[in-house]
Order: structure tokens, then sequence, then C-alpha cells
């Protein structure tokens, strides 16, 4: 009796073993290959079009975006969370080469009545969006600047600590 069940149970083992069915994907040049970096799109090659999210986690879901110099930008802005503008606002601001982060950054904190822009640094601005509350969003277009690599950040106070990246103009 025990050797008619160890050869039941090898029979078993070795019948479900053969029939089992690999599930590896076979890697080759013609493979697609699934973008980790999201690509800017374009209209035309005149137009780079630009999404980026911003959320309640106080985080920009890009934070490096490429273009061409003298291409018109046409970015826009999601606030992808819940929370209200006064509590956990979002914009999105292109700096000029010369300008320093964290001095922008700190200004802006003050700067409620301007939408955190800083009146007397407005030299220091390239573009920017207004500000918005969850669920809002908001479109605004620009010509790419020289090429170089430019700082984009959140002004909303202590935020451009996180919600900050690189805008590359090639």
């Amino acid at each position: 009796m025990k050797k008619l069940i160890l050869v039941f149970l090898a029979a078993v083992t070795f019948s479900c073993g053969e029939n089992k069915k690999e599930n590896k994907t076979e890697m080759n040049a013609d493979t697609p290959v699934e973008n980790k970096t999201t690509p800017v799109e374009a209209a035309d090659a005149n137009v780079a079009v630009v999404t980026i999210e911003g959320n309640d986690q106080m985080k920009f879901n890009k934070n490096e975006i490429r273009v061409k110099a003298g291409q018109t930008v046409k970015l826009t802005l999601k606030h992808v969370g819940k929370m209200d503008k006064a509590v956990m606002g979002h914009n999105w601001a292109l700096l000029t080469k010369d300008a320093d982060m964290a001095t922008v950054g700190q200004a802006a904190a003050v700067a409620a009545d301007n939408d955190y822009i800083p009146a007397d640094m407005t030299d220091k601005f390239i573009v920017h969006t207004k500000m918005l509350g969850g669920g809002e969003s908001t479109t605004i277009e620009f010509e790419a600047p020289a090429p170089g690599t430019y700082i984009f950040m959140c002004t909303f106070p202590g935020h451009y600590a996180l919600m900050q990246g690189k805008f590359i103009v090639e």
C-alpha cells in the first residue's frame, strides 16, 4: 500500500511539473520597453506640450522637463490632491538662471497677498502659473528661454524644498 501511495505521489508530482507553463518574456531589440520618463508631447516641432501634477504630499510627478530653445511651451499644471489652496496650494514657477531658489522660496513665504510671488523679485521669474487648490488645473504658454538648465519650483511656503526640478532647454 505504501508503495502504491509513493508511486501515485511521484506520478502527480512529475505530471504537474511537466504541464507547467513558463511566463518568461524574451527581450530583444524589437521588444517594446516601458519608458519610465514621460516625454514631452509635441503638437508640432514648434510646440512642446507639458503636463505636470502636484499632489497633497508636496510632490510634483516630474523632476525634469526637456524642451528645445525657442519652442512654444504649453504647460498644464494639475493639482491632483484634494486639499484647499490655503492649506496645500501649488503653482509652477520657472526661475531665471541667476535666481537663487532658497532666497526666492523664503521671500515667497511672506508674499501671500501676491499668490506667493514676491513683488520685489518678479525679475527672478521667467514665468509662473497661478496658485491652485485640490482638483484645479491651469495652462500657460511661453517661449522656451535660451539653452541651459533652469530651476522650476512651487512657491507656496516651504514647498520649494520638495517641489522643484530642472527645466532643461536644448
